[in-house]
């Protein structure tokens, strides 16, 4: 592997995801971790399922685009909504699972799903969960 472009870094302290902190070596991330209330917590901070799908749709989002731009397609409008669900395992742990929901705008529907299925191929969140977790992703045009 080559060496990386970028290397972000975080620490966590305290209790973890159960009242814990979470901050960048730069501090522009510093936040309360709590865990959910659907979760038997008490809520009221977010949570690094929250976290995970900000960075997954932020990322995946600018895939979608930098694959319109290779395409040369005129995208007017774009979100991408990442959800991250938390399911027990068999052996008393937890998983994870993802839908990626790409909305697209000016597009036919063939090709927002082409460029939701090539966005899935580029970004690094996609490939590093590839195989490991149960992903879906779909496109609407708007």
């Amino acid at each position: 592997m080559s060496a990386p472009l970028y290397v972000g870094i975080a620490t966590s302290t305290g209790d973890g995801r159960a009242g814990g902190q979470a901050r960048t070596d730069d501090g522009l991330l510093d936040i309360s971790l709590a865990i959910p209330k659907e979760m038997g917590g008490p809520g009221g901070a977010t949570n690094p399922e929250q976290l995970f799908a900000a960075g997954w749709a932020s990322c995946f989002h600018s895939a979608v685009k930098a694959v319109a731009a290779q395409r040369q397609v005129e995208v007017t409008d774009s979100a991408v909504v990442a959800e991250v669900q938390v399911l027990p395992t068999p052996e008393g742990g937890f998983g994870l699972s993802a839908a990626l929901h790409v909305e697209l705008s000016g597009v036919e529907q063939a090709v927002a799903d082409e460029l939701a299925e090539a966005a899935h191929a580029m970004c690094p969140y996609s490939n590093a969960t590839r195989g490991n977790i149960p992903v879906t992703v779909d496109a609407t045009v708007a």
